[in-house]
C-alpha cells in the first residue's frame, strides 16, 4: 500500500517542489481546494479529498476534511490491531504525512479595514483539526506546518526513506505551539475583558542571547506575536555585536523615556535608570546637556535620541565608550565615524512608536503580575499650585521637563533639572530624603534656581527643607499625603513654589 500525504496549505510557498519530492518517495497526494488546483496545474497527480470522503464540500468550504475517512486515516494507531481492522472495515487508507498551514487570521485582523465578519471567516477550523490530529499521532504520522521544514523532511526521506521519531516529535511540538499561538490571537481579538479569567501569552523567539543578566544565566529574546511595535521589531541594527540581555532591557527603557519629549532630546541611561537627559534646539546641544548631566555614569551607557545624529554630534559621542546608540537615523558621515567604535552597537528606529495601550507583565513565583503600562501624560488642568508663590513660566517649563524624567526613574526617585537638563538624579532609595540627598549632592552648586521633581508624595516636610538648603526654587510632586500641608507650609516659609500633579509614577 502506498504511503499517503494530505496537503492543504494557505501559504503555497515551495509546495509544488515539496509535493514532487514526496512523489519521488512513492507518496500519493490528496488535497483540497486551491492547493489541489495549484498541484494539478503543475502536472502533479493528486487525489481530491472529495474522492476520499465520497462527500462534497459544504457550507462554502467550511466543511471538507472533517470526515472519518480523513481523521481515521490520520489517527489510527498502526500497531493496534483493532484500529487497523476498523480502517480495513471502513475502507480507510492510512495517512502518513499531513502538510497544512492556516488561514492568515492575524494578518487579516491587523488591517484596519477588516470587518468583524471578515475576521471570523479567517478562523481556520479544518486546518488546526488536521494538524492536532497528526501531531497527536506523531509516532506514526509526520506533520508539517512551517514551510521552512520542507527541506529537512525531504533530506531525511532521501537519507533514511522515512522521517525519524525525533523529527516527528519535533514537528509535532512545532504544531502544538503554532495552534496555541493561533488560538491565542483569536481569543485576544474576541476578548472584551481588560483582565480575562484566563490568559494565554504567545511570544515568538527572536534570538538566543549569549547570556542573561550575568554570564552564568541562560537567556533568549521573545517578541509578542500579537504586537508589532515592540522595540526590537522597530529597529534595525546597523553596527556592532548582537544585543545582550542587559542591552535590550536598557534600550527598551531608554526608548520609553525618549518618547516623552518632542524637542530635540538625548537620553543617557545606565542600569535601567537615566543618568542624563538634555533637550535643546539641536541634537548636538541636547547631547552636550545629557553628557554634562553625569559625565561619570554615562561611560558604557545607552544613548537614545529622537533626532537624526549628525557628524558633529557623532564626533563628541565617539570620544567615549557607549554600549548602544538608538536614533531615528544617522547621517552618512556620522554612521561611518561611529562604526569605527567596534564595541558600540548602533540601532536605527525604522517605525514610529504608537501610543496604544499595552501591558507590563512581570513574573512572580508560580504566577504573573499584569498591569497597564504607565503612559499617563501630565494633565495641565489637573495641576494644583497650593503655595503662595507661583512658578514663573520658565520654572513651570522646567518642572514639566523634570516630571517627564522622574516618571522613568526607579522609585523612590528624585530628579533635579535646570535649563532643560537633568543635573541630579536619585534613584531606587528606601526613603525619599535619601533619594533627594543623592540628587542634590550630585547637582551641587547648580541647584540654585533649579527645580525638583519627586515620583511620590512627601509624607513629611524634610525633603522640602533639604531642597531649600541647596537653593531649589520650585518643586513638583503628586501630593496626596495626609500631611501635604506640612510641605506646603515649608514652601511658604521659604518662599518657593510647589505644584501638585495628583498623579504618582512609582516604578519598582
Amino acid at each position: 500500500m502506498k504511503r499517503r500525504a494530505l496537503i492543504s496549505v494557505y501559504d503555497k510557498t515551495n509546495i509544488v517542489s515539496f509535493a514532487k519530492a514526496l512523489i519521488k518517495h512513492d507518496f500519493e497526494i490528496i488535497s483540497t481546494g486551491g492547493t489541489y488546483s495549484v498541484l494539478k496545474e503543475a502536472g502533479i497527480k493528486v487525489i481530491p479529498v472529495m474522492q476520499v470522503t465520497d462527500s462534497k464540500e459544504i457550507l462554502n468550504g467550511r466543511v471538507k476534511t472533517l470526515h472519518p475517512a480523513i481523521h481515521g486515516g490520520i489517527l489510527a494507531v498502526r500497531n493496534d490491531d483493532h484500529h487497523m481492522a476498523q480502517l480495513n472495515e471502513e475502507s480507510i487508507h492510512p495517512i502518513d504525512l499531513v502538510c497544512v498551514n492556516l488561514y492568515p487570521f492575524s494578518e487579516t485582523v491587523n488591517k484596519e479595514s477588516t470587518s468583524f465578519n471578515e475576521a471570523i471567516e479567517q478562523i481556520d477550523i479544518g486546518g488546526p483539526t488536521l494538524l492536532r490530529a497528526a501531531a497527536k499521532n506523531h509516532k506514526y504520522v509526520t506533520v508539517i506546518t512551517d514551510t521552512n521544514d520542507y527541506q529537512s523532511v525531504i533530506t531525511e526521506l532521501n537519507q533514511c526513506g522515512e522521517t525519524t521519531p525525533d523529527t516527528r516529535r519535533r514537528l509535532a511540538t512545532t504544531v502544538f505551539f503554532h495552534t496555541a499561538d493561533y488560538d491565542s490571537k483569536i481569543a485576544s481579538y474576541l476578548n472584551q475583558e481588560e483582565f480575562p479569567e484566563t490568559i494565554t501569552l504567545s511570544y515568538k523567539r527572536k534570538q538566543i542571547l549569549r547570556y542573561g543578566e550575568n554570564p552564568h544565566q541562560k537567556a533568549a529574546l521573545y517578541s509578542d506575536s500579537h504586537i508589532n511595535n515592540t522595540l526590537i521589531l522597530r529597529t534595525k541594527q546597523l553596527h556592532g555585536k548582537d544585543l545582550s540581555y542587559n542591552n535590550i532591557k536598557d534600550a527598551n527603557t531608554a526608548s520609553d523615556i525618549i518618547n516623552e519629549y518632542s524637542a530635540p532630546t538625548v537620553v543617557a541611561l545606565k542600569h535601567m535608570n537615566p543618568c542624563g537627559i538634555g533637550s535643546a534646539k539641536t541634537i548636538y546641544d541636547a547631547w552636550i546637556k545629557a553628557y554634562d548631566g553625569d559625565q561619570i555614569s554615562i561611560f558604557g551607557g545607552i544613548i537614545a535620541t529622537n533626532q537624526v545624529i549628525d557628524h558633529q554630534t557623532a564626533i563628541e559621542m565617539g570620544k567615549l565608550f557607549l554600549e548602544l546608540i538608538i536614533a531615528p537615523g544617522f547621517t552618512e558621515e556620522a554612521l561611518q565615524l561611529l562604526k569605527k567604535r567596534k564595541n558600540t552597537r548602533l540601532l536605527e528606529l525604522i517605525d514610529e512608536r504608537k501610543d496604544e495601550q499595552c501591558f507590563n507583565i512581570t513574573t512572580v513565583t508560580d504566577g504573573l503580575l499584569m498591569q497597564e503600562q504607565d503612559q499617563k501624560k501630565v494633565n495641565l488642568n489637573q495641576l494644583e499650585i497650593p503655595t503662595k508663590k507661583k512658578p514663573c513660566n520658565e520654572e513651570f517649563e522646567q518642572l514639566l521637563f523634570a516630571w517627564k524624567a522622574v516618571k522613568h526613574v526607579k522609585s523612590n526617585a528624585i530628579v533635579i533639572a535646570k535649563d532643560s537638563q537633568t543635573i541630579g538624579i536619585g534613584a531606587g532609595q528606601m526613603n525619599r530624603v535619601g533619594a533627594a540627598e543623592i540628587a542634590l549632592r550630585q547637582a551641587g552648586d547648580k541647584c540654585r534656581g533649579a527645580v525638583l521633581a519627586s515620583d511620590g508624595f512627601f509624607p513629611m516636610p524634610d525633603t522640602v527643607e533639604l531642597a531649600v538648603k541647596y537653593g531649589i526654587s520650585s518643586i513638583i510632586q503628586p501630593g496626596g499625603s495626609i500631611r501635604d500641608q506640612d510641605s506646603i507650609d515649608a514652601c511658604n516659609k521659604h518662599g518657593i513654589s510647589m505644584v501638585l500633579t495628583k498623579t504618582r509614577h512609582f516604578k519598582h
